[in-house]
């Protein structure tokens, strides 16, 4: 894996955001997507399991918007085990994913656990590139942890996308590789990136793969809200 050095400018359509409409506007979507939840709830509207989850994220999403986040967090932390018996790993990552942005006691453990499974299970590519960028977010500058975790975000691009998204996406963990490089080692130029990505062994991912794992240990610490292992044993080969 290589990648040039490029700016650090990033364009802000390739930035996760959440829902700009006035407030107002959010609190009536909140309120309907509330009432399609009661009508389910009262056998009005029956949902498939997919569909409910769906739903649990909307208002999640909608509830941590209007800084309501004890409710997201709660709904959301009720959502990991259902999702993961029904094998909804990409829903089960966003789940964690908005624990974490409730920013409560729990959050760095909800991103590390994100994380995993989205590296572990061929989730959406993008989401998978937000949950690492969170992980450097949250690691000292001249921690290693951010720069395995950048690196994981550049493979996990190079495997799960092609075409323009491909493209999209690579100028995007680009961008994060040399940031990281230079909060790391203060990296300007790209004969001294290119030793950096080598010194490190960021170009080797059965080597920073299984870093990433250790630094995502750290930071779960033993709060797994799910049994790694299990899920690990029904991988395929």
């Amino acid at each position: 894996m290589t990648t040039d050095l490029p700016p650090l400018k990033v364009s802000a359509d390739e930035q996760q955001r959440f829902d700009t409409t006035p407030i107002v506007d959010r609190q009536v979507k909140l309120e309907a997507l509330l009432d399609t939840l009661h009508q389910h709830d009262t056998g009005i509207a029956p949902l498939d399991s997919h569909a409910l989850t769906t739903l649990h994220l909307q208002i999640a999403a909608l509830e941590l918007d209007l800084d309501l986040k004890t409710q997201a967090s709660a709904r959301t932390r009720a959502l990991i085990d259902p999702c993961l018996r029904n094998h909804q790993f990409e829903n089960a990552a966003l789940a964690c994913q908005y624990i974490y942005l409730c920013d409560e006691d729990d959050a760095i453990a909800a991103i590390g656990q994100a994380a995993w499974l989205a590296v572990t299970y061929p989730v959406d590519p993008n989401l998978t590139v937000t949950l690492l960028d969170h992980i450097i977010d949250e690691t000292p500058d001249d921690s290693d942890g951010a720069a395995v975790a950048a690196a994981t975000a550049h493979y996990v691009v190079d495997i799960r996308t092609q075409g323009r998204e491909h493209e999209k996406l690579r100028m995007f963990t680009g961008a994060m590789l040399a940031r990281v490089a230079r909060r790391h080692s203060n990296i300007e130029s790209q004969q001294l990136f290119e030793l950096w990505v080598e010194r490190l062994e960021l170009d080797a991912p059965d080597k920073f793969l299984g870093r990433l794992r250790n630094v995502i240990d750290v930071m779960v610490q033993d709060d797994w809200w799910f049994d790694r292992q299990a899920l690990s044993d029904e991988l395929p080969e």
